[in-house]
């Protein structure tokens, strides 16, 4: 059976190309169009690659149409049902759910690897009292290199494997590391007796003056936005990973390309903007002149935590946290400081008006992480930092499904140049004559 194709004419000229259409499991088909440039002269022009598959993976599946996340596979509703992070950093780095015997080893060696080198420590004396945590978290994973030199064997299928463990293992450390140093508390070590969620915990809030005091429910939640967080296919971040390690770079530094690119407002910041929307709404009165400023088309008033690029019905993860959401600001009695009652105000209306029901302007992921972590006490600076702890399994896992591939090659976008045409030097003496 011959293999589907798509042809490609140049109308100018009336020379043609066949290129192949590949399949995948899930998802729409895609043209393979390497040859264009070789047979027709010419790129395509996908701004921010909207309609550009850039890689085949077996990693995590989106159908943002049908609010389908998959990892590996599995939908997100069961492994977060079922699941627990480390769990769900096995299958996504392995490809396959582990055995009692693998998962004893694997959660083994992330306890063995969560302690920082003495040196890195005061690498955080270098940053200012007051500054943003997340480019801690940049300088001290790329940092991480000096210390793993191994990790430069990008060759080695055994050393990436070890990249990929101390990172899963020691970024729980260095976030709350930098969280300490912010507020002037001395850094917690972790410890090998507590679960993974429980150790971050720990080591964000624990002091070494009293007992630690842990809640089951926060704990809970805290795992869940873990595994809701942990990949997301193709997005920028990842692909900013990938591109970096195609140029052979060594893993750290990939990963904290992906933490950089994680810091930005449109794409990590997404749940602070979520609570910094709340706080200037103020109270539950005041939320039907933002709606309504919202509504005309002339106010740059924007709702956010609402819709999604990729989700074009409800988001899945927000079906799941919202739930965890609410039990965790019930146990807490945060429902009734103001800022939680304007956010379920909102909810209830975003769920209900005819107006964000028909543009499917229903409550993500982000309003509910964001609404979660503020209940938790972290700080505003704090929220994209815990989203790079849980998305560090997707991007070491990316990585990795790309240093296998046998052809690998350098990532290269091209352009459509509008700038001046080719024109010669004029002197200094000369121009403007």
């Amino acid at each position: 059976m011959s293999q589907e194709t798509v042809t490609i004419t140049d109308n100018r000229t009336g020379q043609s190309i066949e290129c192949p259409i590949k399949k995948g499991t899930h998802g729409p088909d895609v043209v393979d169009c390497q040859t264009l440039y070789k047979k027709l002269g010419m790129f395509f022009f996908d701004p921010a690659y909207i309609t550009t598959a850039s890689c085949e993976s077996r990693i995590t599946f989106i159908d943002g149409e049908k609010g389908i996340l998959l990892y590996r596979g599995y939908p997100i509703e069961q492994l977060a049902e079922h699941s627990d992070y480390l769990e769900v950093c096995y299958l996504l780095l392995y490809g396959e759910l582990p055995t009692k015997e693998q998962m004893g080893d694997f959660k083994g060696s992330i306890y063995q690897h969560t302690m920082l080198h003495e040196g890195l420590l005061d690498f955080y004396k270098g940053f200012r009292h007051d500054a943003h945590p997340m480019s801690m978290l940049v300088g001290v994973v790329g940092a991480l290199s000096a210390y793993y030199p191994d990790a430069m064997d990008i060759g080695n299928p055994e050393h990436r494997k070890m990249s990929a463990v101390r990172l899963i293992a020691k970024m729980p450390t260095i976030a709350a590391n930098s969280y300490k140093y912010l507020i002037g508390h001395p850094y917690v070590y972790p410890r090998n007796n507590l679960g993974y969620v429980e150790n971050f915990m720990h080591m964000m809030f624990s002091v070494p003056k009293e007992e630690y005091q842990f809640n089951q429910t926060a704990i809970k939640a805290l795992e869940i936005m873990l595994i809701l967080h942990a990949d997301h296919e193709q997005n920028a971040s990842t692909s900013t990973v990938r591109l970096a390690g195609s140029s052979q770079a060594h893993p750290f530094s990939c990963v904290a390309g992906g933490i950089a690119t994680l810091w930005g407002p449109g794409h990590g910041g997404a749940n602070e903007a979520v609570i910094r929307m709340l706080q200037q709404i103020g109270t539950p009165k005041n939320i039907p002149l933002y709606i309504k400023r919202f509504k005309d088309k002339k106010d740059p008033t924007r709702l956010m935590g609402f819709g999604h690029r990729v989700y074009k019905n409800y988001d899945p993860r927000a079906k799941i946290i919202r739930n965890v959401c609410h039990t965790l600001l019930q146990e807490l009695d945060a429902t009734q400081q103001p800022l939680f009652e304007v956010a379920m105000e909102l909810e209830r209306i975003a769920l209900s008006e005819d107006y964000f029901i028909e543009r499917k302007l229903y409550p993500n992921v982000d309003f509910y992480s964001g609404m979660i972590m503020s209940a938790l006490g972290l700080p505003l600076n704090m929220f994209t930092v815990l989203f790079a702890v849980a998305r560090t399994v997707g991007w070491i896992a990316q990585w990795t499904e790309m240093m296998e591939v046998p052809d690998m090659r350098i990532g290269r976008p091209r352009q459509l140049y509008l700038g001046s045409k080719q024109r010669d030097y004029v002197s200094i003496e000369q121009r403007g004559i």
